[in-house]
């Protein structure tokens, strides 16, 4: 049980078929004016905070569904393409259109969030500080909690209205998605985190509250997309240098903290035991057993469990062929960068007789191999739903074993408490890289890239048969300049895009970083040209450059603003 629990504020609603309740005060109704004393405003908080894990099957925040599942690193999978067309509809892009429900659905969800953000926000507000001693410390955590949300809209849809606090809610079907531009957005985003910055202790007593260093690595994370300026047809124009160096005080400000650090072992990301570790920075926390009818659980990964007895349900997001094939190595232990799709790692001596970069088998349940490191539970085909269509592959850092604490079913669908990680010590590390291979300064960044490939190379403990043999094939090595590679420019920039596909794989970013640095028409419609003759299903995808670096704004939406709100560009 974690000492921090989100928690649902809840309305009891009384039968009408009992008249005398009727003519009695409700015992478990509150009205607003009550919820403002310090107790139940700090409720509110936390109903806030609950919102960052109220996502379903459908909406996942964790963003699998929208970031590896059309980034060319996942399959949506299922039984068909039928199985959740809504989600085919994305992954082939050429289908994809406004009126579909999940573009809806998931605008509506993070709106959601931040109205719970919004509610408590007017309440911490209007309290005194003397009353309410820990009023800006509050106001911070929502204001990031709200923050949060806004970054998922904008990177998924560009354009939003940006509705605060203070805005009376008679108004609010006045405010335009096109009332602030690109930047402003994102200002107003980084608005939220720099409130934090500035009022947010350095440490929490209570697991899941945000930090200042936290609200510090949200910010860099909100300047480094920023830093790529794009016009309104979603080119990228030009890339901001004061930008880019925002992003590194502010990693180096974490960093300096002293508070974070990488796990010994790359595995300890994606395992229970290890949640809230010194690589987590911010996370989602959720919980079982706690009092509610199912447990606080991951339901945004809840289909991504493959079809065994153990499990049963549902096999979706799964490693593509592509994936899988760029964990190869060279003979000197370095990414195949041109070569490494020549031909597939499919099963068996594939693995063999192929080199692996370690990360491989934390990724992907292979055929053969132990899931979730367990030497008994081993992976078998048949645990595929459908291979003659989505292949045999499976994903893995999201789930957790059978009999893993966290784990629960909720038939038909299962998931677990294990948390969920926003934002991660290893994802700075590797943005300041990246700030720094722009600034061209890409010196500097090769022992912050070779500190994330060294951590994969000593990731091996875990990833052992029972006589001492690795699941795999591994061989790996840091960068080397003037003994295998030449650390140019050009050499750093390839080979920090190559890092941040292998080390976050299958978690949702992928096809953000491909928008961010303005390749991902390019890069998709090769992936497409390629995979598709090994699933045939892909033939009919193709990415529309200048329209799909965004969803459209949903159909539903645009009806209801009354031509209020705009449509994307392209759309």
């Amino acid at each position: 049980m974690k000492r921090f629990k989100y928690l649902i504020l809840g309305m009891v609603l009384l039968s009408s078929a009992c008249q005398k309740a009727l003519d009695e005060t409700p015992q478990g109704v509150i009205s607003g004016a009550e919820l403002n004393t310090p107790e139940n405003i700090d409720k509110m908080v936390i109903a806030a905070y609950s919102g960052l894990g109220n996502d379903d099957i459908h909406t996942s925040f964790s963003l699998w569904p929208w970031g590896s599942m059309r980034s060319g690193d996942a399959y949506k999978g299922g039984d068909s393409p039928g199985d959740n067309t809504d989600w085919h509809s994305y992954e082939l892009f050429s289908a994809n259109r406004p009126e579909l429900g999940n573009t809806d659905k998931m605008w509506y969800f993070l709106y959601v969030g931040i109205s719970r953000a919004n509610d408590a926000l007017r309440r911490i507000n209007q309290i005194d500080e003397s009353t309410y001693p820990l009023k800006k410390e509050r106001q911070a955590e929502v204001r990031f909690i709200r923050g949060h949300f806004y970054f998922m809209l904008k990177i998924l849809y560009k354009y939003m209205p940006y509705i605060d606090e203070n805005l009376p809610e008679k108004e609010y079907a006045t405010v335009s998605n096109r009332t602030l531009t690109n930047d402003e957005l994102w200002n107003k985003i980084g608005d939220d985190f720099n409130f934090g910055v500035a009022n947010l202790p350095v440490s929490q007593d209570q697991v899941g509250r945000v930090t200042k260093q936290a609200a510090m690595a949200y910010l860099a994370k909100v300047r480094l997309y920023q830093a790529y300026v794009q016009d309104e047809q979603n080119n990228v124009t030009s890339v901001s240098s004061v930008r880019l160096e925002e992003v590194i005080s502010l990693v180096d400000q974490v960093s300096a903290s002293g508070r974070y650090e990488l796990n010994p072992d790359y595995a300890n990301n994606f395992l229970t035991q290890f949640d809230n570790n010194k690589e987590s920075v911010f996370a989602v926390q959720f919980s079982k057993d706690d009092g509610t009818p199912k447990g606080r659980l991951n339901m945004g990964v809840a289909l991504n469990y493959p079809m065994n007895k153990e499990f049963g349900c549902c096999g979706f997001h799964l490693p593509s062929q592509n994936l899988v094939n760029s964990f190869k190595t060279d003979n000197t232990g370095l990414p195949q960068f041109t070569t490494f799709n020549n031909s597939d790692a499919k099963e068996g001596d594939d693995f063999k007789n192929n080199t692996f970069d370690p990360r491989l088998d934390h990724t992907v349940a292979i055929p053969g191999h132990p899931y979730k490191y367990s030497l008994n539970f081993v992976y078998q085909k048949s645990w595929a739903r459908a291979p003659q269509i989505y292949g045999y592959f499976s994903t893995l850092k999201e789930t957790v074993a059978p009999d893993d604490p966290s784990f629960q079913k909720i038939p038909p669908f299962m998931s677990s408490s294990k948390n969920f990680d926003v934002l991660r010590y290893d994802d700075l590390i590797l943005w300041k890289a990246e700030a720094l291979i722009k600034l061209n300064r890409h010196n500097e960044a090769l022992p912050l890239i070779n500190s994330i490939r060294q951590r994969a190379i000593n990731s091996t403990s875990k990833l052992k048969l029972a006589d001492g043999t690795f699941f795999s094939n591994y061989k790996m090595d840091v960068y080397k300049p003037g003994t295998n590679c030449n650390w140019t420019p050009e050499f750093a920039w390839q080979a920090l895009v190559w890092e941040r596909r292998l080390e976050f794989a299958m978690e949702g970013n992928r096809f953000f970083d491909l928008v961010r640095w303005g390749i991902a028409s390019e890069y998709l419609n090769k992936y497409f040209k390629e995979e598709s003759s090994k699933r045939t299903y892909l033939k009919e995808a193709q990415f529309k450059k200048n329209r799909d670096e965004y969803l459209p704004i949903p159909l539903a939406q645009l009806n209801y603003s009354r031509d209020v709100y705009k449509q994307n560009f392209g759309w």
